[in-house]
C-alpha cells in the first residue's frame, strides 16, 4: 500500500476513499474505541457521533484514570469500565499496560470488532495485535513513548507532527490543524458555569492545570514553575483560581501545600467534572503543565501559558511561533510574562463543522471499508 496526500492507496491504485465512495454502506461494521486518558473523551465524543450517524456500530472501553469515567458520564457516552492507572513507577506502568491489555482481550473477543481506534492507548494496540484486529493509533506528540503504538496498523497524526518525525510514511495518515480542532469548532458557551463556580464579574479568572507528575514524560522543572505560578496568583489581588488536579492524590497534596489559598476561597477545585472548553471560555487566562488544555485555550483564542518542561512537540512549537501560546521556561518568565488581565468575550465562538473531524472519520471509514473489500 501507498499513502499519497493523506489518502490510502492499495497496490491496485484504488484509494480507500474511492473504496468508500463505491461501497457506500456501513453494513453494521463495528469499531472499538478505547478511552485511555481524559483528553480522549471530548476528542472521541464527536467522532463516535459522526461514525454512528454514518451507520457504523461503536463500542467504547474506558480506563479509570484522570477523571476519564466522570468525563465519559458528562458526555453521556455508553462505555464499559475496564482497567486503572498504576502510578508513576515505570515497571508498574509496563505491567499495568500488559494486564489491562489482557482484560481488554477477554471483553473484546466477545465483541468481535472490525477495527480498533484510540488516541495513544498502548493497551488497546497490544490487545489488538494479539487478537489480530486491525488498529488505528492517533496521537499528536511525536516524543510520546510510542514503541507499542508504532505496531498499530495505521497511524493518524496532525500534518505538522508528520513533518517532524521519522514515521514509516506508508502507514501514516494526516489531518489538518490540531487535535482540539476536532471538537472545539462545535463549542457553544454556557454561562451557568459562572454561578456553579461562584465567579464574580470583577474577578480575573485563572484556570490552572498542574503538571502530570505521574506521566512518563514529567520533568521536575515543571513543578518548580508550578510553585512559582501558585505564589504569583496567591499574592495577586482580584484573582480567582480554578485548579484542576489530575486525580484525588494530587488534589490532596495541593490542599496540603497551599491551605490558606483554599481556606480563603481564592483557589477552588470543581466538585465534579466540567466541560473543559466552557471553563476555558469563561477564564481570562489559562496556565497548564499539560498539552490538551493549552491547545484548547489556543483553539478558543484564550491567553494561555505553558509550564510544561518536557520535550516541546511540533504542535506547541507551531502555537508558540504563531503567538497563540506562551512557553514559560523559568521563574523569571512566570513573574514577567503572565498578564493577569480580564479579557473581552464580546465575540463568542460560533458552532461550525470541523475539517479535522471530517478528515479523521473519513480515514477511519476508508480503512474499515478497504479491509472489508480486501477479504
Amino acid at each position: 500500500m501507498q499513502e499519497d496526500n493523506g489518502v490510502i492507496a492499495s497496490d491496485s491504485e484504488l484509494s480507500c476513499g474511492e473504496v468508500f465512495r463505491q461501497s457506500g454502506t456501513a453494513d453494521h461494521r463495528k469499531i472499538w474505541i478505547d478511552l485511555d486518558n481524559s483528553p480522549h473523551v471530548p476528542f472521541f465524543a464527536p467522532i463516535i457521533e459522526e461514525l454512528e450517524q454514518r451507520g457504523y456500530s461503536t463500542f467504547v472501553t474506558a480506563r479509570d484514570a484522570y477523571q476519564v469515567w466522570e468525563l465519559a458520564d458528562f458526555f453521556h457516552l455508553n462505555y464499559t469500565r475496564i482497567g486503572r492507572h498504576y502510578g508513576k513507577h515505570r515497571l508498574l506502568k509496563v505491567l499495568g499496560t500488559c494486564f489491562r491489555a489482557l482484560q481488554l482481550m477477554i471483553l473484546v473477543r466477545r465483541k468481535r470488532p472490525d477495527l480498533a481506534v484510540a488516541h495513544g492507548s498502548r493497551s488497546q494496540t497490544l490487545a489488538s495485535l494479539l487478537l489480530g484486529i486491525p488498529s488505528v493509533a492517533i496521537f499528536d506528540y511525536e516524543f510520546v513513548n510510542a514503541s507499542a503504538l508504532f505496531k498499530a496498523t495505521w497511524l493518524i497524526v496532525p500534518e505538522i507532527v508528520a513533518k517532524s518525525t521519522q514515521f514509516n510514511q506508508d502507514k501514516v495518515l494526516k489531518y489538518p490543524g490540531i487535535k482540539e480542532d476536532v471538537y472545539a469548532p462545535g463549542f457553544k458557551p454556557d454561562p451557568s458555569i459562572q454561578s456553579v463556580l461562584g465567579l464574580k464579574g470583577n474577578d480575573v479568572v485563572v484556570t490552572v492545570r498542574p503538571p502530570a507528575t505521574e506521566a512518563h514524560y514529567h520533568n521536575p522543572e515543571s513543578d518548580t514553575l508550578f510553585e512559582a505560578v501558585m505564589e504569583l496568583l496567591g499574592q495577586a489581588s482580584g484573582v480567582k483560581v480554578i485548579l484542576l488536579p489530575r486525580n484525588s492524590r494530587q488534589a490532596l497534596s495541593l490542599r496540603k501545600s497551599w491551605p490558606n489559598l483554599f481556606d480563603t476561597g481564592k483557589v477552588t477545585v470543581p466538585e465534579r467534572a466540567l466541560d473543559g472548553l466552557n471553563l476555558i471560555w469563561y477564564s481570562d487566562l489559562v496556565i497548564s503543565g499539560g498539552g490538551t488544555m493549552n491547545r484548547e485555550a489556543a483553539a478558543l483564542g484564550v491567553p494561555v501559558y505553558s509550564i510544561f518542561r518536557g520535550k516541546i512537540g511540533a504542535v506547541d512549537r507551531y502555537l508558540a511561533d504563531s503567538g497563540r501560546l506562551v512557553l514559560l521556561k523559568s521563574i523569571d518568565d512566570v513573574r514577567g510574562k503572565i498578564a493577569l488581565d480580564r479579557r473581552s468575550r464580546s465575540i463568542e465562538p460560533q458552532g461550525k463543522s470541523s475539517i479535522a473531524l471530517k478528515t479523521i472519520v473519513d480515514d477511519v471509514v476508508a480503512i474499515l471499508n478497504h479491509r472489508s473489500t480486501a477479504r
